[in-house]
């Protein structure tokens, strides 16, 4: 744990107790805070109250007692509607924040040379946290990874000498971090998501230039266009900067190209990595991916040279282009994380040829922009609510079964692939939809799926492969 010391005396409100809520007002405590939580859900307040936390109904609290508002990252801070909570932190002229501010305040007070790696995007932040901190385990670092990857940030080691921080940053803890300060800055890509949450595509993209804007160096993602721009405007700024491209060349930067990564400075382009034959970092999204991670470590004064003997070691991330198990030519592969089109793009993108399960509660748009993919599915297993829609949308373009779960699609999907005579193909969970309507979220849709695929006599698992 990270205690608190920021707020020591004095009074904070703290709405939200989940994992993340849970773990700030504990921090709060052991800083020396006084802390008054509340959850408009029952059992979570009973659950503060269990370990001691003193838990009051906001409505009924003096706001002029109170120093700030610490808010949980899934609580409406604009849109929709701001939640009760901020128009009464507002009314009483007092900050709102989040987690992540709270640990950038306590690095600045306790050590604020230990390095910080920020990490956003709409698609592959989760993949290159993850990535970074492989590669600095795997070179000796004192390394702690969390955030909006798993681990609460303020449940990590305390900021020390020597001791790097890579955290991922969802657009909700931006929000609430209005200082944020990383020593690596990294955006990736944007694409619409979370605009219920934000308003406006333009809106979300402020958001996640903050991250940006207030980083020591930045390394940016050129592949779409309200990214580049992001780019410009930090060049522009003449701070350091890092352009990453899985898509096209940089000039100034690291990108990705057939199977290999490169650094360029100053026109000159030199091959540092190859990347073809790790198959936790197939595809040219997670070239950008390797990208940022080696421009994030060359930052840090990492030499090219071990960051590219440290990259055939990474595991990749769990429910994203995972490879379970192979069976001869077929690769059984686990992207249960990609519960949107984008997401699942990037994973189409990765084989030639695919035996693809896909469907669940759908998002808005469905599969249509999936529609350049079809030549590469051999067939499709449509499962969940979204099955009848899905279907409609792949039409007499591309083979398909609505097989209705997932089990009967992994049995379906590796009966067919066995006879076909292609020199490589996929077996691919990529349901570019939201896990609701059969599972309790994508976890545990990935999971179900590795258990149906092990299950099948004909495999060999990833790990006895390796």
């Amino acid at each position: 744990m990270i205690p608190v010391t920021s707020f020591k005396g004095r009074h904070v409100a703290l709405f939200g107790l989940g994992g993340s809520g849970m773990a700030t007002a504990r921090a709060l405590v052991a800083g020396g805070a006084q802390v008054t939580v509340w959850d408009d859900a029952p059992a979570r307040v009973e659950a503060a109250r269990s370990e001691g936390l003193h838990a009051q109904d906001l409505r009924e609290a003096d706001w002029d007692d109170f120093a700030t508002l610490v808010l949980a990252p899934g609580v409406p801070l604009t849109h929709p509607l701001p939640h009760w909570t901020v128009d009464r932190a507002r009314d009483a002229g007092i900050e709102v924040i989040g987690d992540v501010e709270l640990f950038c305040r306590e690095r600045r007070r306790k050590c604020p040379d230990a390095p910080l790696i920020a990490i956003t995007g709409t698609n592959g932040k989760s993949t290159t946290t993850a990535l970074i901190a492989h590669l600095l385990k795997a070179l000796g670092y004192d390394t702690q990874m969390g955030g909006n990857i798993g681990i609460p940030v303020l449940e990590l080691e305390p900021p020390a000498p020597g001791r790097h921080y890579v955290v991922e940053c969802s657009s909700y803890q931006i929000d609430l971090a209005p200082t944020l300060d990383p020593t690596v800055g990294i955006h990736m890509n944007l694409s619409p998501d979370h605009l219920d949450r934000h308003g406006t595509l333009e809106r979300y993209a402020a958001i996640k230039e903050r991250l940006v804007q207030g980083s020591e160096t930045a390394v940016v993602g050129v592949d779409d266009r309200l990214s580049a721009a992001i780019a410009d405007r930090r060049e522009m700024s003449g701070k350091p900067l890092w352009r990453i491209a899985g898509e096209r060349e940089v000039s100034e930067g690291a990108y990705a190209s057939h199977g290999e990564l490169f650094e360029a400075h100053d026109g000159a382009q030199v091959r540092v990595a190859r990347l073809a034959g790790i198959d936790s970092l197939r595809g040219d999204h997670n070239g950008q991916n390797a990208a940022a991670a080696f421009a994030a470590l060359r930052t840090l004064g990492v030499s090219a040279d071990k960051i590219a003997e440290a990259l055939k070691s990474f595991p990749g991330l769990h429910h994203r282009m995972e490879v379970i198990a192979r069976s001869g030519r077929i690769l059984f592969v686990n992207d249960s994380k990609a519960t949107n089109a984008d997401a699942a793009a990037r994973a189409l993108a990765s084989f030639e040829r695919i035996y693809w399960i896909a469907g669940g509660r759908a998002k808005a748009g469905g599969i249509a922009p999936l529609e350049e993919f079809f030549p590469r599915i051999a067939k499709a297993y449509l499962i969940g609510e979204a099955a009848d829609d899905f279907a409609k949308t792949l039409g007499n373009r591309v083979p398909y079964e609505i097989t209705g779960t997932l089990d009967k699609a992994v049995a379906q999907a590796a009966s067919d692939a066995a006879k076909d005579a292609a020199p490589e193909m996929a077996v691919l969970l990529s349901p570019a939809c939201a896990s609701f309507d059969q599972y309790p979220n994508f976890e545990i849709r990935g999971d179900a799926f590795a258990k149906a695929v092990r299950a099948l006599k004909m495999v060999v698992t990833s790990q006895e492969v390796a």
